[in-house]
């Protein structure tokens, strides 16, 4: 299938993989390309197929397997693949699929329970320094960017991130209510996730793991803190193996039309997610370095082995 312009493109029928289950942030961004790709006329239909497991990395062998020089098929994937494809030994790697375009970024939260006697960054800070293995932290999966986080917290604290103390949980919900319960001493996740409880007051927001602040949320950054910490949950899009050159561009022009419509910017602003839009060889780029980050922030919790 070739794919000469986008407005040949728009008569096309898509498949966007979301290798994780309904309802997670994978899934929420494959449905909301769905919805702007379709109420723009960018594509003529839009199919989103949940695969899950492993991190992602079930969807992604799936994908590399099935789309290859294809480009009507699509996969969505962010920071925590990178993750999970080195803990889980993935057979198949990023470096296999062809970069599109990142899409949004999830400014990270550190958070503890209202009634914790731990009231700033410092504070944290300096009970991870004394002991880490009595700070415990909550979070999504192992290796994800909740876990990362949680390392690069601890080394800068001054503390062995091998050391660091973290609980997964398999659901925001959980680890919500290991916070609440006052199991745990810390939490991390995507700030959206727990701003109603910021906001009631159940949780304080000590600092968010983003390089500048963001619009609508009263939270200062790790680095305003004096911590040199920022860590972005990112989302993007991917297309197969091997598909041309003119149909890579085809590809990124029609998610750049997606990305600057007044559709997608009021999902943005409903979902509390940030604008993170690169695309092209800088996006390529930036691939290859968060893949050697992630590297070494897993070796240094001992995920994964030098």
């Amino acid at each position: 299938m070739t794919l000469v312009a986008s407005s040949a493109f728009a008569q096309q029928e898509l498949k966007i993989i979301a290798p994780a289950g309904p309802g997670g942030g994978w899934d929420a961004a494959a449905r909301s390309l769905q919805q702007v790709l379709t109420q723009t006329g960018a594509a003529k239909s839009v199919q989103v197929v949940n695969v899950t497991g492993a991190g992602g990395t079930i969807g992604l062998a799936q994908f590399v397997n099935t789309a290859k020089g294809d480009p009507s098929q699509l996969m969505v994937n962010g920071i925590t693949m990178l993750g999970a494809i080195l803990t889980n030994k993935s057979p198949v790697s990023l470096d296999q699929v062809t970069p599109v375009a990142r899409l949004t970024g999830d400014p990270l939260v550190i958070v503890v329970p209202a009634t914790s006697p731990i009231k700033s960054v410092k504070e944290l800070a300096d009970a991870v320094k004394a002991d880490p293995a009595k700070v415990t932290w909550a979070g999504g999966s192992a290796g994800g960017a909740d876990h990362m986080l949680a390392a690069l917290f601890t080394k800068a604290s001054g503390s062995d991130p091998a050391k660091v103390n973290y609980i997964a949980f398999s659901g925001g919900g959980e680890a919500l209510a290991a916070m609440l319960g006052g199991k745990v001493t810390a939490g991390v996740s995507g700030y959206g996730e727990f701003e109603s409880q910021i906001k009631a007051g159940k949780l304080r927001a000590l600092a968010i793991s983003f390089g500048q602040r963001v619009s609508g949320v009263d939270v200062p950054t790790l680095k305003e803190q004096g911590m040199d910490v920022e860590i972005v949950n990112w989302r993007a899009v991917m297309a197969g193996p091997d598909i041309t050159a003119e149909q890579r561009k085809t590809l990124t022009d029609t998610i750049e039309k997606v990305v600057k419509s007044k559709e997608w910017a009021e999902i943005l602003k409903a979902r509390g997610w940030e604008d993170y839009y690169l695309a092209g060889e800088p996006f390529k780029a930036f691939i290859k370095e968060e893949q050697n980050r992630v590297g070494d922030i897993l070796k240094s919790v001992g995920l994964v082995k030098s």
